[in-house]
């Protein structure tokens, strides 16, 4: 399917083909959407802040500690009641870091989880506006991913990786005080060797985070395709294509693993260069502080906590040399989920909606409607198309495939807008309107019985959520499903498995029927529900959706002739347009397209039953 390049998500993969990364990507910019976040929890972020601090000093207050002890506890004619404070001193800078490290991880995983939590909760929110064109052009199974997948690294990034950063930051900044007060001369030299550090790290980061986000990618890519194999496998199992598939999900298993091992070859070895040059640097530092206490210009203790200190310090910039690449990736998942929260809706509700007539009529008018959808932009669907459906008539609807009858629920649903033409329903034009209140006015029943993985009351009720359980009883009366409703071993709360799997085909579809009764709209929209059912399915879900019908506005995509037989009215298309209307009757004796769709069913023997082109 083509993809319409205002609305197309970005490539993934775009990025890693061309080596160049779009200005969204240069920075961890992304991330911001995460800060919003978090601050709507202050509360929890001032605990998790005062317990940051607090482990972060305690830590470094334990090389004051030991300087301490070697220097009054070691010397010669030391006091044992000052070794023993300092020793008690120790202990309790120890139990203090204990404590706020425990409530520093609480608070901290907590905000990740809430964070991820509001996150998806935001990302979900706005894809249920977005219109069905998106879903289209973009896949769901690769948006589920990011749900997943990149929701998964920002919960890291929050609930780890930023209080590792901030901690190491307070201890890198803290440790270099308390170096140069210590010694001086010594903590100059460190400090001239941190440029050293921070030319690999920027880059070695433009590259790693092109590879980072590639890789990310690749995961989804892999989370996609076992969705879709695993959503048809009985597809593939009955066409023995299994060996064709594994070898598809090899070769993506092994493009992401290239991908992972380029993005692990390049941060290895930003991490060895770094190590190389932080530890080097504090070596040779070092090297000058033993001379000087060799001289005796310095302490033994305050040589062992330079050395503690200078420790800490290494080791809190090398942590930041692997927390920025964590950053990077959570960047990187950011720019995803802010993709689809930057997707605007293509059909939304005006800034003032026209109220829709009370009480409903259920009038349908196309009025010289031309549509093309987004994909095709070069085909139109529909040409200069007129249709009124007065209230109460059924309208049924044949034709070859690619006629455009499909096309005629999508616009009356209003889930795309006509580029030339208008649709009215009671008077009111659609854009004019609220497109939930339009909807609130229609009932569809699919050709296929589209269920939820819930219980058999929750997909009754799913037309009408407030419905009582007597209402629901009623309404599966009417659809010839109360029988095996009550036969099911928990009654209507019987979970039906995914897409309805514990259920037939027929009743499925009764199901459908039973959940558009519920809605009581004064529209019916019928992909008829028949055309892939045994004769007694076929009976049963037949009886059911003539009550339906009864004292609705019916359009219909007929695929049985009987449906048609009983229709007040029969439209013929083909291209786009209306090309016959009348009674079966009158079109039969015409000798057009009708008649020839309507004989090539005539002509099959009864078994092999056809259907007319949907």
């Amino acid at each position: 399917m083509d993809a319409n390049p205002g609305q197309t998500l970005t490539p993934q993969s775009e990025a890693s083909t061309t080596g160049e990364e779009s200005p969204r990507r240069k920075s961890l910019g992304p991330l911001r959407m995460v800060w919003r976040e978090l601050f709507h929890y202050p509360g929890r972020m001032a605990v998790a802040g005062c317990a940051l601090i607090t482990t972060a000093t305690s830590t470094l207050a334990i090389p004051y500690g030991f300087r301490q002890i070697i220097d009054q506890g070691f010397a010669e004619g030391a006091d044992p009641t000052a070794i023993r404070k300092w020793f008690i001193a120790l202990l309790c800078i120890v139990a203090v870091l204990a404590v706020a490290t425990a409530i520093r991880f609480y608070s901290v995983s907590w905000l990740g989880e809430r964070v991820v939590a509001d996150i998806r909760l935001r990302v979900q929110r706005h894809l249920l506006s977005l219109s069905p064109s998106f879903f289209e052009e973009n896949s769901p199974k690769e948006i589920a991913s990011r749900m997943t997948a990149d929701t998964a690294i920002i919960e890291q990034i929050v609930g780890t990786t930023v209080s590792v950063a901030l901690r190491n930051a307070i201890m890198a900044i803290g440790g270099v005080a308390y170096l140069f007060a210590l010694a001086p001369t010594l903590t100059i030299g460190l400090i001239v060797a941190i440029p050293l550090v921070i030319l690999p790290i920027a880059t070695f980061g433009r590259r790693l985070r092109v590879v980072s986000r590639t890789s990310q990618d690749r995961v989804a890519d892999i989370g996609a395709m076992t969705s879709e194999v695993f959503g048809a496998l009985r597809v593939v199992q009955a066409f023995n294509q299994e060996g064709r598939e594994m070898g598809r999900f090899s070769e993506a298993v092994e493009r992401t693993f290239e991908t992972g091992k380029r993005r692990i070859t390049i941060r290895a070895i930003m991490t060895a260069v770094i190590m190389f040059l932080i530890f080097g640097s504090i070596t040779v530092i070092m090297w000058r502080g033993a001379v000087g206490v060799a001289e005796g210009t310095i302490t033994g203790g305050t040589i062992a906590a330079f050395v503690v200190t200078a420790g800490i310090v290494a080791g809190a910039f090398g942590s930041l040399t692997e927390v920025y690449g964590d950053l990077v990736r959570g960047a990187g998942a950011a720019s995803r989920l802010a993709e689809l929260l930057g997707e605007r809706p293509a059909i939304s509700p005006p800034a003032r909606p026209q109220a829709m007539p009370s009480p409903a009529r259920g009038k349908l008018a196309f009025e010289s409607v031309t549509f093309r959808y987004p994909t095709r932009p070069e085909q139109a669907a529909l040409k200069d198309f007129s249709l009124t459906v007065d209230p109460g008539e059924t309208v049924a609807i044949v034709g070859p495939s690619g006629a455009g009858k499909s096309t005629l629920f999508q616009l009356a649903e209003r889930f795309y807008d006509p580029q030339s033409g208008s649709i009215k329903i009671d008077g009111v034009q659609l854009t004019s309107a609220d497109p939930a209140e339009i909807r609130q006015r229609i009932a569809l029943v699919p050709q296929e019985g589209v269920l939820f993985a819930a219980s058999a009351r929750d997909n009754l009720r799913y037309g009408n959520w407030d419905a009582d359980d007597e209402a629901i009883w009623q309404a599966a009366r009417a659809a010839n499903a109360e029988q095996f409703l009550k036969d099911l071993p928990q009654g209507l709360d019987t979970f039906l498995g995914e897409d309805g799997a514990r259920l037939s085909g027929g009743q499925r579809q009764r199901i459908a029927i039973a959940r558009a009764l519920l809605r009581e709209s004064p529209i019916l929209l019928l992909d008829e529900a028949t055309s892939a059912l045994d004769a007694e399915s076929e009976r049963l879900v037949q009886d059911a959706l003539d009550r339906l019908m009864q004292s609705r506005t019916t359009l219909v995509i007929a695929h049985r002739l009987a449906t048609v037989r009983q229709a007040d009215r029969i439209i013929v298309m083909d291209g786009g347009r209306i090309v016959e209307q009348g009674t079966h009757d009158t079109l039969s004796a015409a000798g057009g397209l009708y008649a020839r769709l309507a004989s090539l069913q005539f002509d099959m023997r009864p078994d092999q039953r056809s259907t007319l082109d949907a």
